[in-house]
């Protein structure tokens, strides 16, 4: 059994894979409800559903996942329904799932657009407006339109005075601006930093803000990792 954890764009919707069939919101809140009701059937009426859908479901879960649901028939106890071990280590995993991509959806990116100049292995170079970035990419070429695709929370600000050079760090990309703005959080800040008239978001925290005083700054270096860049290819 394999699994894997698609998302639908921009959504952060998580999805558990498994010989084909995913396991998605809709199945997580058909087993949550079991979970409370002890009932297939309660629980797919309380969530709008037919008990034979749910139950067809079910089955095409167990196929993919193993047994999920362990269903009693009535008798002096009434008979019902309640999830295996399985199923909780099943939801377990698909809640912390979503949680990783509410989190990672959470963090604002920069988008820059280019040109592929140069390729080598999984990284290429792209010429953009704030000159040469480079990214890990999944199949592009010299010459392809790509954007450049930096999370806030990978980039590393520094004080241009202590700013180790340029070959010193696996840092591929390094770029010198202006702080324009800083949002303070109670533990993390977002600061704005426009490189050529670029604005990139970086997030610090308040110890990294105190010591790089970026409330007083002018002048400040953006690094990070070339493995941190997405390059993704611009349909036309």
């Amino acid at each position: 059994m394999t699994d894997s954890d698609p998302t639908t764009d921009g959504q952060g919707a998580a999805a558990l894979v498994s010989n084909g069939v995913e396991f998605d919101s809709r199945d997580a809140a058909l087993l949550r409800e079991i979970d409370r009701t002890g009932s297939v059937a309660r629980a797919s009426s309380n969530l709008g559903r037919s008990r034979a859908r749910a139950l067809s479901r079910i089955d095409t879960l167990e196929d993919a996942f193993g047994e999920l649901v362990e269903r009693h028939r009535g008798g002096s106890g009434g008979g019902g329904s309640q999830l295996t071990q399985p199923a909780e280590a099943l939801l377990g995993r698909y809640e912390r799932l979503q949680a990783a991509l509410t989190a990672t959806a959470q963090v604002p990116e920069t988008v820059l657009r280019g040109t592929v100049t140069e390729r080598s292995g999984e990284l290429a170079e792209v010429d953009t407006a704030v000159g040469a970035i480079r990214g890990l990419h999944d199949g592009v070429a010299v010459g392809d339109e790509v954007q450049a695709r930096i999370g806030a929370d990978s980039i590393t600000l520094l004080d241009p005075s202590g700013d180790p050079e340029p070959d010193a760090t696996s840092a591929r990309n390094r770029l010198v601006g202006s702080i324009t703005e800083v949002d303070r959080g109670e533990t993390v800040l977002t600061a704005r930093v426009s490189v050529g008239g670029v604005v990139f978001q970086a997030l610090v925290t308040a110890d990294s803000a105190r010591r790089l005083a970026l409330g007083e700054r002018g002048k400040i270096v953006l690094t990070w990792k070339a493995t941190a860049t997405r390059l993704v290819g611009v349909d036309h």
